[in-house]
């Protein structure tokens, strides 16, 4: 019994460290996965980098990303935040 009770602080701070951190991170992937996946033409979006610009064209690694009239940028859809 003495084994099983030196051994629950640390089965409680496992718990702890995946409530308060693994599960929330996974539902931001999550999110982001969904938004990358819903992406189409005239879509404004923001690179990781704080660009913003509209979708162009889109291919499946790939966007042809409008940020300015006439300027066009090929970024990878991993970029999209």
């Amino acid at each position: 019994m003495q084994d099983l009770a030196g051994l629950l602080p640390f089965v409680l701070i496992a718990l702890v460290f995946w409530l308060l951190i693994v599960r929330p991170q996974r539902r931001r992937a999550q999110a982001l996965a969904a938004t990358q996946s819903a992406l189409g033409i005239g879509s404004e979006v923001m690179l990781g980098s704080g660009i913003f610009g509209r979708v162009a064209s889109l291919d499946d690694e790939t966007i042809q990303l409008e940020v300015a009239p006439g300027t066009v940028v090929k970024v990878s859809r991993k970029a999209i935040v």
